[in-house]
């Protein structure tokens, strides 16, 4: 039936004959409004007759042409080893040192190759993924196994040229916002996608670039979103969960039978989303985050990315010193896909171009983050090191929508909100965590084994119970389901967290995960989707009642 009603035109603007869906923020109606707009034959007028036309060779023409792609969309497949991008190729490279032959592994394994004390690293690159797989063509050969990941790996090496290939990337030119007598959906990423006026997602690539830079916010939207598809009817929201949800949306939303408009968020308190443990998303451009906005319009939002793997904006020095940076650090948001498809560990052109000391060109995610790279400074970023006494800046990116960065850990800031919380107001999102992960840092004194990181000192041991104390939902999410099944068993032996919590969202699978396979750099069997799964928890509340008799007389 969506196939039959007509399509709302997509609020779309062009600077210098490229999109800049920014713009649609502020002028967005008169963009939509122009959409309707009769079309006429002619418009010359009689002045127009004595007008120069410009010429097509002039300086300003020659600006408007677009540059032609590096690679067309035949053209995807390259070997990482002739990849024409310095990033793939080094990743080729990173995988040669960390990768084990899975062959070698399993005769390792069973103990058939004695003479072999470790298992070769992966050399051969597989012509059919081009993905360096094994340490040789013979065990390339000789590795049935290989067939049943073998298509995944090369749709991402597709995937990671797409991004590079220098096309439009219309996927990335997303919607202003949303109509107020137009509801949206949050039943899957197509629907979503079609009520909520993005460009059309006509290839399976396209919805997995578009799924992965939006999962974070969206997923954040679908939980706390009064048209959420987690509900009591189908077992994933708890009738604990139900009141939680309803004191969040009595701020997010307005009351029935009133519109949903900016005006109304005037007399709202701001609502506070703190985002821990966060990395990834943290580098995402802020305009973004501005489409959480966009499913909210009547709430105002302020964002807390707080980790030690929080990006940070370029010092101003840098700024001076790198003419590009100016231009992304402008006051508007830009949906360039510059900015989208670079990654934080590419900085190979930059490199090449303006800088002449060598930086790695790509850093492996093997056992911890790397130092994140950081992020374009925006005209309103301030630092904010005085106010929290760590590593942070603040940026109000729109009256909407304020954004806050501290690169420390929780436990160094919880001091400044403890008195704060509001059950009302704030929530906490937790993307991928690795709660039922050992830790690398500490150990049981009685065992010696490695402590899960849900009890460890150093990791979220102290920080979840100070997080339950406070009654505020807190939301999880984890990148497979036995990510997900991990982490919830390893809640039930953390001390001071077993039986001091109640359900919120029951654990299961989330509908705006990331659709892009993400392989690990130390084995390329690994794959995993971001956000795959979603639950969610909050304090135990025990409400106090006088003791009665069974006859209903007082005791």
């Amino acid at each position: 039936m969506l196939s039959l009603v007509p399509r709302r035109a997509t609020r779309l603007l062009t600077v210098h004959g490229r999109p800049i869906a920014c713009l649609s923020r502020s002028l967005a109606p008169l963009a939509s409004a122009s959409a309707y707009l009769p079309t006429h034959t002619s418009t010359r007028t009689f002045l127009s007759w004595f007008k120069k036309k410009p010429s097509s060779a002039s300086p300003q023409a020659k600006g408007k042409v677009q540059q032609a792609p590096i690679l067309t969309g035949d053209n995807l497949f390259h070997p990482f080893s002739q990849s024409p991008f310095p990033a793939i190729r080094a990743r080729g490279e990173a995988l040669r040192q960390l990768a084990p032959c899975p062959v070698c592994a399993s005769e390792h394994k069973h103990g058939t190759h004695t003479h072999t004390p470790q298992p070769h690293n992966v050399s051969h690159e597989c012509p059919d993924c081009g993905w360096p797989t094994h340490c040789s063509e013979e065990h390339w050969h000789a590795d049935p196994e290989h067939q049943k990941y073998c298509g995944r790996l090369r749709e991402v090496n597709e995937d990671e040229h797409d991004l590079r290939s220098g096309r439009r990337m219309r996927e990335f030119e997303l919607p202003g916002p949303q109509d107020i007598e137009a509801a949206i959906s949050f039943a899957n990423w197509d629907v979503f996608w079609y009520t909520r006026e993005f460009p059309s997602m006509d290839t399976e690539r396209s919805r997995r670039h578009a799924s992965k830079i939006l999962t974070y916010p969206i997923t954040i939207g679908s939980v706390l979103h009064q048209f959420s598809n987690l509900t009591l009817s189908n077992q994933r929201l708890t009738p604990e969960g139900s009141r939680s949800l309803a004191a969040l949306r009595t701020n997010l939303h307005v009351p029935p039978g009133a519109p949903e408009t900016p005006d109304a968020a005037i007399t709202k308190p701001q609502m506070r989303i703190f985002i821990l443990g966060a990395r990834a998303e943290s580098s995402l451009p802020a305009h973004v985050w501005e489409q959480l906005c966009m499913l909210f319009p009547s709430a105002l939002f302020h964002l807390y990315f707080i980790g030690p793997q929080v990006s940070l904006p370029r010092p101003p020095s840098e700024l001076n010193r790198d003419p590009a940076s100016k231009a992304a650090s402008s006051d508007a948001p830009t949906a360039s896909s510059e900015d989208l498809v670079q990654p934080k560990e590419d900085p190979a052109k930059s490199d090449e171009q303006s800088e002449p000391e060598e930086k790695p060109v790509y850093l492996p995610n093997v056992y911890e983050p790397p130092t994140p790279a950081p992020i374009a400074r925006l005209k309103r970023t301030r630092s904010s090191i005085q106010q929290y006494g760590v590593p942070s800046y603040t940026v109000p990116y729109t009256p909407q929508l304020t954004i806050t960065g501290m690169q420390a850990n929780y436990m160094e800031v919880h001091a400044q909100f403890q008195e704060t919380f509001d059950p009302y107001t704030d929530c906490f999102f937790l993307f991928s965590p690795g709660l039922g992960f050992p830790s690398p840092n500490s150990v049981n004194e009685a065992t010696g084994e490695p402590l899960l990181q849900v009890a460890s000192p150093t990791e979220w041991g102290p920080v979840l119970p100070l997080l339950l104390a406070s009654k505020c939902p807190i939301f999880v999410t984890g990148f497979s389901p036995a990510d997900v099944e991990r982490d919830v068993k390893s809640l039930s032996t953390a001390p001071e967290v077993a039986g001091e919590f109640d359900w919120v969202i029951t654990p299961g699978p989330n509908e705006f995960l990331s659709e892009k396979w993400e392989v690990a750099d130390f084995d390329p069997r690994v794959m995993v989707k971001t956000n795959w799964g979603v639950w969610g928890i909050r304090g135990k509340r025990r409400e106090v009642r006088e003791k009665t008799s069974w006859l209903g007389l007082g005791a």
